[in-house]
Protein backbone atom coordinates (compact mmCIF):
# COMPACT_ATOMS: atom_id res chain seq x y z
CA UNK A 1 0.00 0.00 0.00
CA UNK A 2 0.75 3.61 -0.57
CA UNK A 3 0.24 6.81 1.49
CA UNK A 4 -0.18 10.14 -0.30
CA UNK A 5 1.48 13.42 1.37
CA UNK A 6 0.82 16.72 0.46
CA UNK A 7 1.97 20.06 2.65
CA UNK A 8 -0.47 22.93 1.94
CA UNK A 9 -1.20 26.93 2.97
CA UNK A 10 -3.74 29.09 1.87
CA UNK A 11 -4.55 26.68 -0.88
CA UNK A 12 -7.78 25.46 -0.98
CA UNK A 13 -8.85 25.28 -4.22
CA UNK A 14 -6.13 23.75 -5.52
CA UNK A 15 -6.51 21.31 -2.45
CA UNK A 16 -9.93 20.22 -2.95
CA UNK A 17 -8.87 19.56 -6.99
CA UNK A 18 -5.97 17.08 -5.57
CA UNK A 19 -8.58 15.42 -3.45
CA UNK A 20 -10.66 14.91 -6.44
CA UNK A 21 -7.97 13.20 -8.48
CA UNK A 22 -7.13 11.26 -5.25
CA UNK A 23 -11.23 10.04 -5.79
CA UNK A 24 -11.12 9.20 -8.91
CA UNK A 25 -7.97 6.99 -8.80
CA UNK A 26 -8.25 3.25 -10.12
CA UNK A 27 -6.44 1.96 -6.85
CA UNK A 28 -7.42 4.76 -3.67
CA UNK A 29 -4.33 5.05 -1.48
CA UNK A 30 -4.47 3.78 2.44
CA UNK A 31 -4.32 7.63 3.89
CA UNK A 32 -3.77 11.27 2.95
CA UNK A 33 -1.56 12.60 4.98
CA UNK A 34 -1.72 16.79 5.10
CA UNK A 35 -0.02 19.36 6.86
CA UNK A 36 -1.30 22.71 7.45
CA UNK A 37 1.34 25.35 6.93
CA UNK A 38 -0.33 27.69 9.35
CA UNK A 39 -3.46 28.50 6.36
CA UNK A 40 -5.98 31.38 7.41
CA UNK A 41 -8.81 29.02 7.89
CA UNK A 42 -8.90 25.24 8.76
CA UNK A 43 -8.83 23.14 6.64
CA UNK A 44 -12.13 21.71 5.54
CA UNK A 45 -12.47 18.54 2.98
CA UNK A 46 -15.93 16.67 2.03
CA UNK A 47 -15.80 13.00 3.23
CA UNK A 48 -13.41 10.24 1.22
CA UNK A 49 -13.33 6.57 0.66
CA UNK A 50 -9.82 7.09 2.39
CA UNK A 51 -8.60 8.42 5.58
CA UNK A 52 -7.69 11.34 5.64
CA UNK A 53 -4.94 13.05 8.51
CA UNK A 54 -4.57 16.81 8.89
CA UNK A 55 -1.96 18.36 11.43
CA UNK A 56 -0.66 21.69 11.59
CA UNK A 57 2.14 23.27 11.71
CA UNK A 58 3.28 26.91 12.77
CA UNK A 59 6.76 28.41 11.87
CA UNK A 60 7.45 31.57 10.70
CA UNK A 61 8.87 30.45 6.89
CA UNK A 62 7.23 28.28 5.10
CA UNK A 63 8.48 25.13 6.22
CA UNK A 64 8.72 23.09 3.33
CA UNK A 65 11.17 20.33 5.00
CA UNK A 66 10.04 20.21 8.16
CA UNK A 67 6.42 19.72 6.80
CA UNK A 68 7.19 16.68 4.56
CA UNK A 69 9.33 15.23 7.19
CA UNK A 70 6.59 15.42 9.01
CA UNK A 71 4.31 13.83 6.90
CA UNK A 72 6.42 10.80 5.99
CA UNK A 73 6.66 10.31 10.13
CA UNK A 74 2.84 9.86 10.40
CA UNK A 75 2.68 7.66 6.96
CA UNK A 76 1.53 4.17 7.91
CA UNK A 77 2.11 2.66 4.25
CA UNK A 78 5.42 0.83 3.28
CA UNK A 79 5.68 3.40 0.03
CA UNK A 80 5.19 7.38 -0.09
CA UNK A 81 4.16 9.26 -2.60
CA UNK A 82 4.63 13.13 -2.62
CA UNK A 83 2.48 15.50 -4.27
CA UNK A 84 2.46 19.22 -3.58
CA UNK A 85 -0.98 20.44 -3.06
CA UNK A 86 -1.33 21.90 -6.42
CA UNK A 87 -1.10 18.85 -8.38
CA UNK A 88 -4.15 16.82 -9.64
CA UNK A 89 -2.80 13.25 -9.97
CA UNK A 90 -4.00 11.04 -12.87
CA UNK A 91 -6.18 7.76 -11.86
CA UNK A 92 -3.46 5.62 -12.59
CA UNK A 93 -0.44 6.96 -10.59
CA UNK A 94 -1.63 5.74 -7.41
CA UNK A 95 -1.37 2.06 -8.47
CA UNK A 96 1.33 2.38 -11.02
CA UNK A 97 3.77 4.43 -8.45
CA UNK A 98 2.84 2.01 -5.82
CA UNK A 99 3.87 -0.86 -7.95
CA UNK A 100 7.48 0.96 -9.44
CA UNK A 101 8.40 1.24 -5.76
CA UNK A 102 7.74 -2.67 -5.00
CA UNK A 103 9.80 -3.54 -7.76
CA UNK A 104 12.67 -1.08 -8.09
CA UNK A 105 14.16 0.12 -4.76
CA UNK A 106 14.72 3.74 -6.56
CA UNK A 107 13.52 7.61 -6.12
CA UNK A 108 11.02 7.94 -8.93
CA UNK A 109 9.29 11.32 -9.98
CA UNK A 110 6.48 11.51 -12.06
CA UNK A 111 5.78 13.26 -15.02
CA UNK A 112 4.16 17.09 -14.42
CA UNK A 113 1.71 18.23 -17.20
CA UNK A 114 0.99 22.13 -16.74
CA UNK A 115 -2.18 23.80 -17.22
CA UNK A 116 -3.01 27.14 -17.84
CA UNK A 117 -4.73 29.53 -15.68
CA UNK A 118 -8.65 28.65 -17.60
CA UNK A 119 -7.76 24.78 -17.29
CA UNK A 120 -9.27 22.59 -13.82
CA UNK A 121 -11.38 25.26 -11.87
CA UNK A 122 -14.33 24.00 -11.59
CA UNK A 123 -15.26 20.40 -13.27
CA UNK A 124 -12.66 18.71 -15.21
CA UNK A 125 -12.35 15.48 -17.57
CA UNK A 126 -8.64 13.79 -17.47
CA UNK A 127 -8.68 13.22 -20.86
CA UNK A 128 -9.16 17.03 -21.36
CA UNK A 129 -6.50 17.99 -19.17
CA UNK A 130 -4.26 15.31 -21.03
CA UNK A 131 -4.55 17.63 -23.83
CA UNK A 132 -3.99 20.95 -22.74
CA UNK A 133 -1.47 19.85 -20.39
CA UNK A 134 2.27 21.14 -21.43
CA UNK A 135 5.34 19.01 -20.40
CA UNK A 136 8.34 20.12 -18.83
CA UNK A 137 10.63 21.91 -21.53
CA UNK A 138 13.90 20.44 -19.53
CA UNK A 139 12.89 16.70 -17.93
CA UNK A 140 12.53 14.49 -20.71
CA UNK A 141 10.06 11.98 -19.43
CA UNK A 142 9.49 8.28 -21.17
CA UNK A 143 6.40 7.63 -23.09
CA UNK A 144 6.13 4.70 -20.29
CA UNK A 145 8.12 2.40 -17.92
CA UNK A 146 10.37 3.91 -15.98
CA UNK A 147 14.14 5.78 -17.23
CA UNK A 148 17.38 6.67 -15.31
CA UNK A 149 18.23 9.80 -14.66
CA UNK A 150 21.95 10.91 -14.10
CA UNK A 151 21.86 14.29 -13.32
CA UNK A 152 20.25 14.87 -9.85
CA UNK A 153 19.77 18.48 -10.20
CA UNK A 154 16.61 17.39 -12.00
CA UNK A 155 15.41 15.76 -9.21
CA UNK A 156 11.52 17.33 -8.45
CA UNK A 157 9.35 17.08 -5.13
CA UNK A 158 6.09 18.15 -7.58
CA UNK A 159 5.08 14.52 -8.10
CA UNK A 160 7.34 11.73 -6.30
CA UNK A 161 7.69 8.14 -4.79
CA UNK A 162 10.08 6.89 -2.54
CA UNK A 163 10.32 3.34 0.07
CA UNK A 164 9.49 4.35 3.65
CA UNK A 165 12.50 2.87 4.58
CA UNK A 166 14.94 4.59 2.35
CA UNK A 167 13.28 7.89 3.06
CA UNK A 168 14.17 7.36 6.50
CA UNK A 169 17.53 6.25 5.82
CA UNK A 170 18.46 9.79 4.16
CA UNK A 171 17.38 11.56 6.92
CA UNK A 172 14.62 12.82 4.95
CA UNK A 173 14.59 16.55 3.75
CA UNK A 174 17.28 18.67 5.31
CA UNK A 175 15.78 20.85 8.15
CA UNK A 176 18.49 23.03 7.97
CA UNK A 177 17.11 24.38 4.97
CA UNK A 178 14.76 26.69 6.57
CA UNK A 179 11.47 27.94 4.05
CA UNK A 180 11.80 27.59 0.44
CA UNK A 181 14.22 26.64 -1.69
CA UNK A 182 17.41 24.29 -2.40
CA UNK A 183 15.70 21.30 -0.09
CA UNK A 184 14.29 19.86 -2.95
CA UNK A 185 17.97 19.40 -4.97
CA UNK A 186 19.65 19.14 -2.05
CA UNK A 187 17.44 15.85 -1.60
CA UNK A 188 18.17 14.54 -4.86
CA UNK A 189 21.39 14.62 -4.40
CA UNK A 190 22.03 13.07 -1.12
CA UNK A 191 19.88 10.57 -2.82
CA UNK A 192 22.52 9.96 -5.51
CA UNK A 193 25.28 9.59 -2.99
CA UNK A 194 23.69 7.68 -0.94
CA UNK A 195 23.69 5.68 -4.59
CA UNK A 196 19.83 5.63 -4.25
CA UNK A 197 18.76 5.66 -8.28
CA UNK A 198 16.74 8.48 -9.65
CA UNK A 199 13.94 7.36 -11.80
CA UNK A 200 11.31 9.61 -14.31
CA UNK A 201 8.33 7.66 -14.58
CA UNK A 202 6.13 7.84 -17.63
CA UNK A 203 2.67 7.13 -18.32
CA UNK A 204 0.64 7.76 -15.53
CA UNK A 205 1.74 11.42 -13.56
CA UNK A 206 -0.15 14.77 -12.04
CA UNK A 207 -1.43 18.08 -13.87
CA UNK A 208 -0.22 21.18 -12.35
CA UNK A 209 -2.59 23.55 -11.61
CA UNK A 210 -2.06 27.56 -12.33
CA UNK A 211 -1.09 30.06 -9.64
CA UNK A 212 0.59 33.28 -9.95
CA UNK A 213 4.72 32.75 -9.62
CA UNK A 214 6.78 36.28 -8.96
CA UNK A 215 9.71 35.62 -11.21
CA UNK A 216 12.27 35.91 -8.96
CA UNK A 217 9.95 34.97 -6.31
CA UNK A 218 11.33 37.85 -4.25
CA UNK A 219 9.20 37.20 -1.07
CA UNK A 220 11.35 33.98 -0.29
CA UNK A 221 14.40 36.30 -0.77
CA UNK A 222 15.90 35.86 2.45
CA UNK A 223 15.01 32.04 2.34
CA UNK A 224 16.46 31.43 -0.73
CA UNK A 225 20.14 33.55 -0.61
CA UNK A 226 20.91 31.54 2.48
CA UNK A 227 19.92 28.55 1.34
CA UNK A 228 21.84 29.00 -1.74
CA UNK A 229 25.06 29.41 0.55
CA UNK A 230 24.45 26.16 2.27
CA UNK A 231 23.97 24.05 -0.52
CA UNK A 232 27.10 25.95 -2.00
CA UNK A 233 28.82 24.94 1.01
CA UNK A 234 27.94 21.74 1.10
CA UNK A 235 27.77 20.83 -3.02
CA UNK A 236 30.60 22.82 -3.99
CA UNK A 237 28.05 25.49 -7.20
CA UNK A 238 24.85 27.36 -6.93
CA UNK A 239 21.69 25.70 -6.71
CA UNK A 240 18.73 27.98 -8.14
CA UNK A 241 20.77 30.15 -10.64
CA UNK A 242 18.72 31.78 -12.46
CA UNK A 243 17.08 32.91 -9.33
CA UNK A 244 20.65 34.31 -7.92
CA UNK A 245 21.45 35.67 -11.23
CA UNK A 246 17.87 37.78 -11.50
CA UNK A 247 18.81 39.33 -7.60
CA UNK A 248 22.48 40.13 -8.78
CA UNK A 249 20.70 42.23 -12.00
CA UNK A 250 18.45 43.91 -9.81
CA UNK A 251 21.73 44.94 -7.43
CA UNK A 252 20.02 42.95 -4.65
CA UNK A 253 23.35 40.86 -4.14
CA UNK A 254 26.51 39.94 -5.26
CA UNK A 255 28.39 36.97 -6.43
CA UNK A 256 31.15 35.91 -5.33
CA UNK A 257 32.55 32.36 -6.29
CA UNK A 258 31.93 30.96 -3.15
CA UNK A 259 29.77 33.60 -1.20
CA UNK A 260 26.83 36.30 -1.33
CA UNK A 261 26.89 39.26 0.01
CA UNK A 262 23.62 40.73 0.31
CA UNK A 263 23.51 44.64 -0.99
CA UNK A 264 20.28 45.55 -0.30
CA UNK A 265 16.32 43.91 1.15
CA UNK A 266 13.83 43.72 -2.11
CA UNK A 267 11.20 46.56 -1.61
CA UNK A 268 7.88 45.20 -1.02
CA UNK A 269 5.01 46.13 -2.78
Amino acid sequence: MISVLTIVRNRAGHLAQLVEGLRRSICPPAELIMIDMASDRPIALSDTDFPVHVLRLATEHLPLAEARNLAARHASSDNLLFLDVDCIPMRALVGTMDKALEQTDALICAEILYLGPDDARARWDEADLAARGKPHPVRDFPPEGLRAEPNPGLFWSLAFGIRRTRFEALGGFDEAYLGYGGEDTDFGFRATAAQLPLLFMGGPGAFHQYHPSPDPPLQHFGDIVRNAQLFRDRWGFWPMEGWLRQFEAMGLIAIAPSALQVLRQPVEG
